[in-house]
C-alpha cells in the first residue's frame, strides 16, 4: 500500500514514492499533523520521494494565539460569557506547510506553519523548523540553523532544473546507479 493512499485528511497532500517510517504503525503519520482543524483549511504539502521518520510534527496553524494583544489566551474556546472574546480579531495564520521533494526528515524533528522546506533539504533529528529551508542544504538545531549545503549553488541549480522527482519511472530506474551517486554528468537522457 503507498503511503499516500492511508492519508484520510484532504488537507494532506502527499507525492507519489514518499515514505513514512513509523516505530508502530504507518497509519500513525496523521497524528502526529497537530491542530489541523478543518475550520482553518491549511494544507500540508509534501513533494514526491521524501522520507519522513518516525515523530516527525507538523505543528499547523490551529496552534497560533494571538500575540499582538494583552494576553495569549483563547477565551473563547471556554464559553461562559467569553464567546464574543475574538468578535472583530483573529489569530494569526502563517500559511500551509509545503515539503519540497526528494526531501529526508530526520527523527522527531518538528515543522512549524508557514514553513516551506526546499528540493533535496535534509533535516536532522529533533530540530524545530521555525523558517523556509533552502533547497539541497542540511539544517539542524532548535531553531534549526542551516549547518552547510549539501552541493556547490552550481550543482543545486542544475538539480532544480533537472527535477529528476517529474521524470516517469522508467527514466528513474535507468538512472537509479546515478542518481545514488554524486556525479551529476553520468545522468542518461
Amino acid at each position: 500500500m503507498l503511503f499516500k493512499n492511508i492519508i484520510k485528511n484532504p488537507n494532506i497532500i502527499v507525492g507519489d514514492y514518499t515514505y513514512y517510517d513509523d516505530f508502530e504503525n504507518v497509519e500513525n503519520f496523521e497524528k502526529n499533523v497537530k491542530y489541523h482543524f478543518d475550520f482553518i483549511g491549511d494544507k500540508l504539502i509534501i513533494g514526491k520521494f521524501c522520507m519522513i521518520a518516525s515523530d516527525v510534527k507538523f505543528i499547523m496553524n490551529g496552534a497560533n494565539h494571538l500575540t499582538n494583544s494583552l494576553t495569549s489566551y483563547p477565551f473563547t474556546i471556554f464559553g461562559n460569557g467569553w464567546e464574543s472574546a475574538m468578535d472583530g480579531k483573529s489569530y494569526p495564520h502563517k500559511g500551509d506547510i509545503i515539503v519540497g521533494n526528494d526531501v529526508w526528515i530526520g527523527y522527531n524533528a518538528t515543522i512549524m506553519a508557514g514553513v516551506t522546506i526546499g528540493d533535496g533539504a535534509i533535516i536532522a533529528a529533533n530540530s524545530t523548523i521555525v523558517k523556509d529551508v533552502a533547497p539541497y542544504s542540511i539544517i539542524g538545531g532548535n531553531p534549526a540553523v542551516e549547518i552547510k549545503k549539501r552541493f556547490s549553488e552550481q550543482q543545486i541549480s542544475k538539480l532544480l532544473a533537472l527535477k529528476w522527482w517529474d521524470w516517469d519511472i522508467e527514466k528513474i530506474t535507468r538512472n537509479v546507479m546515478y542518481l545514488t551517486d554524486n556525479e551529476l554528468g553520468k545522468l542518461i537522457d
